[in-house]
């Protein structure tokens, strides 16, 4: 089919690489024209994803044009994009994949409800799993889930991605899936402070263990099914992504426990990393839902200045000790738990 994937960095290119490999017709649309012909005439993307020749199946286009009807779109910008970029797609009923991981800046909208609100006929689905995008182009086995409401959807979505060295699941769980996407890039950042200030092993294993229980708790709360995130799109995502140094969000987080600023932590990756103004949003709705998340409000504490990152360990080994807890009848429920 004839795919277009908006977004050109490291993991859109990564996905078209995919699909052009899967036999697709790809268009990859960059921001501007001039990073179209610069990839259209080097057929390498030296910023991003170097290393790797891009078939002859992925053809370059710009926003700055006008965009064909295409039969699926997926999205693979950063989270605070999605919504201007949704706008641009074509098509009376668009299939849409959501690849990008994260929550809205401002709204803390999951990225699925944001394309709704701007192509209310779109289908959409969300791809979400263990896929750095280095290791997704070099062919390295990994696998991810496709999530949808309606299951042919998922299906479709599973078919057109999976090959020898990427395995696609299906589920329904569109809420789940694209939370557990966007809060695992908040642990990384805690991981990779963890990391950053020394700690070892023992630490940041409690810390994700810890961390794994607020994600589950805060996406319960909005909707989600509790297995979604002990699945490859929860804690699959959350492994590769807290303890690999090719994850931006770890490195941001290393920085920090460096002592970096914020600004120099961002300098040094040049990249989005979508933990940072996640954090924010996550806050955001667990304050709404009355959710207690702790390892969330200290790592935001730390990315926003507010503390220092041994403060943090610090104010979280002190708290009251109390039974783990980590899943009450309330969670089964879908209410908010506040242990």
């Amino acid at each position: 089919m004839i795919v277009a994937v908006l977004g050109a960095g490291s993991w859109g290119t990564a996905l078209a690489v995919i699909l052009a490999r899967n036999g697709h017709e790809v268009r990859l649309i960059c921001r501007t024209k001039e990073e179209a012909d610069e990839l259209t005439s080097t057929r390498e993307n030296l910023p991003y994803l170097p290393g790797f020749v891009l078939p002859r199946e992925v053809e370059f286009m710009s926003l700055e044009s006008d965009l064909p009807e295409c039969e699926m779109w997926v999205m693979a910008t950063p989270s605070g994009a999605v919504r201007q970029i949704a706008s641009r797609i074509v098509g009376e009923n668009p299939m849409v994949v959501i690849a990008s991981k994260g929550l809205e800046p401002g709204t803390g909208d999951i990225l699925p409800d944001v394309v709704a609100h701007v192509r209310p006929n779109a289908t959409v689905a969300v791809l979400s799993g263990p896929n750095l995008a280095i290791e997704l182009a070099r062919g390295i086995p990994t696998a991810a889930l496709a999530a949808c409401g309606d299951e042919e959807q998922s299906l479709r979505v599973c078919r057109t991605f999976m090959c020898r060295s990427f395995r696609v699941y299906i589920s329904d769980d569109v809420i789940g899936v694209s939370v557990a996407g966007a809060l695992k890039n908040v642990l990384a950042i805690a991981a990779g402070m963890s990391d950053g200030l020394a700690f070892g092993d023992n630490t940041k294993g409690a810390l994700l263990a810890r961390g794994l229980r607020d994600m589950t708790h805060l996406g319960i709360s909005l909707g989600a099914k509790m297995e979604t995130f002990f699945g490859i799109a929860g804690v699959g995502d959350l492994f590769a992504t807290a303890n690999s140094t090719l994850s931006r969000n770890y490195r941001v987080g290393y920085s920090l426990g460096k002592g970096k600023t914020l600004k120099e932590a961002l300098d040094e990756v040049r990249q989005v990393a979508e933990g940072v103004s996640t954090a924010e949003s996550a806050m955001m709705l667990a304050r709404q839902k009355g959710v207690s998340v702790p390892i969330f409000e200290a790592a935001e504490a730390v990315i926003r200045g507010r503390l220092q990152p041994k403060d943090a360990v610090a104010q979280l080994m002190e708290r009251m000790p109390k039974r783990e807890g980590f899943l009450s009848e309330d969670c089964f429920e879908g209410r908010p738990c506040l242990d």
